[in-house]
């Protein structure tokens, strides 16, 4: 499985929704709080992208010397129709300070030096350390995922179906009325998660582990494939 510490890379480097919470600015709409890019440097502190005239850049650039404390929080919603829709949170937590050079006309760059990271999500709930998500890899599909995901549940319907054949006794002998749905859910380079819901609108998920991880499209579609042909034996 991934660690807690590439699970947070990987939301805070992906295009999940994502807001500043810094003191005396909740107030502001959310648009003005939210970074236009997101990238983590080798220690760990996370690089945030806002318009150079934003309320956030102005606090960071006049701000005295330990201000201001901030909140990214990240929140990482399902790109498919599916019950309960938010996959997980994480929230790192840290100093502003402006960086000056890095970005282009019109956009300034922001460091948050973490001081904590938290994340919550499918797996679990975790702290990670400032020094674990600088050493952390995102995922590798972190920017293809959301359009696998629709691919997978628009094309191929009745292969996430057959997966029913897997669970064992949890699906065996029942008459194809009272079968649950099968929505894919949720991809990285070790497996597909997917949830199923009960016509009495019970959901639960399910996790199909690939038997290596796996780092490239070529070797997922293998994968992927691989266990389509294993569920309609």
């Amino acid at each position: 499985m991934p660690s807690a510490a590439e699970r947070t890379r990987t939301l805070v480097q992906s295009t999940c929704s994502a807001v500043l919470l810094v003191p005396g600015l909740r107030r502001l709409p959310s648009e003005q709080l939210t970074p236009l890019a997101r990238t983590v440097g080798p220690e760990g502190d996370v690089f945030l992208e806002l318009p150079a005239g934003s309320p956030v850049v102005r606090a960071a650039e006049h701000a005295r010397a330990g201000e201001p404390e901030a909140v990214l929080e990240i929140t990482d919603v399902a790109p498919v129709s599916v019950p309960h829709r938010v996959r997980g949170r994480a929230w790192v937590s840290g100093r502003l300070t402006a960086v000056p050079g890095l970005s282009g006309p019109s956009r300034t760059t922001l460091r948050l030096a973490t001081e904590e990271a938290y994340v919550d999500d499918l797996w679990g709930a975790r702290a990670v350390r400032p020094e674990e998500l600088g050493a952390a890899a995102p995922d590798p599909f972190l920017e293809h995922e959301a359009e696998l995901l629709q691919h997978l549940a628009t094309a191929h319907g009745e292969q996430l179906r057959s997966l029913r054949g897997l669970l064992g006794g949890r699906t065996a002998g029942r008459c194809p009325a009272h079968l649950p749905s099968v929505v894919p859910l949720a991809l990285d380079r070790y497996g597909l998660r997917v949830r199923l819901c009960e016509p009495t609108g019970q959901c639960y998920d399910a996790r199909f582990e690939f038997p290596e991880p796996v780092w490239d499209a070529a070797a997922l579609s293998y994968a992927v494939r691989t266990l389509f042909e294993a569920a309609a034996r």
